[in-house]
């Protein structure tokens, strides 16, 4: 039940971070970011950045990188029975601080959902030269918010 984050996925340029809370069991059996097919993140991305439907993995991650974002999650590991975020116990927190110390680019966290915002309040406090937004989680879990919505709320990464 012990589930362990994927290393960050930054560079550089990275000036937005979007904070997950913790990879599902699909994506930690494919170690890739949004593996779960219901799943609507890379849908979201691929979709905010006009790229073709059809890419692999590698492809989606140069997309977001490209476009000066980056990807984590707010837990280094945590006991879950599942996927569930609201199963989530006994978290450690990612090294968050130390990240942003390294990558001075990054002026704006995005939480991927409500979890991850309360995980990163939990763990840490916010610094005053961020920008910090709670984004709709792309989960299939957010059954309420169909993709039309979802691409409507996470625009705002490409209209900053």
């Amino acid at each position: 039940m012990l589930k362990r984050s994927f290393p960050p996925l930054v560079n550089s340029t990275t000036e937005i971070l979007i904070l997950g809370s913790l990879p599902g069991d699909k994506s930690l059996a494919e170690s890739e970011y949004y593996a779960h097919p219901q799943n609507r993140f890379w849908k979201i991305i691929k979709y905010l950045f006009n790229a073709p439907e059809r890419t692999n993995y590698r492809e989606n991650v140069e997309l977001l990188l490209k476009n000066n974002i980056g990807l984590w999650d707010v837990c280094a590991e945590a006991s879950r029975p599942g996927s569930m975020d609201l199963a989530i116990q006994n978290e450690v927190p990612n090294q968050i601080v130390e990240l942003l110390e390294t990558h001075p680019k990054i002026t704006q966290i995005i939480f991927n959902g409500q979890k991850a915002s309360s995980l990163y309040v939990k763990h840490f406090n916010k610094r005053e030269d961020i920008m910090y937004r709670c984004l709709p989680s792309t989960s299939p879990a957010n059954a309420k918010s169909n993709l039309e919505n979802l691409i409507q709320h996470w625009r705002i990464i490409i209209s900053d």
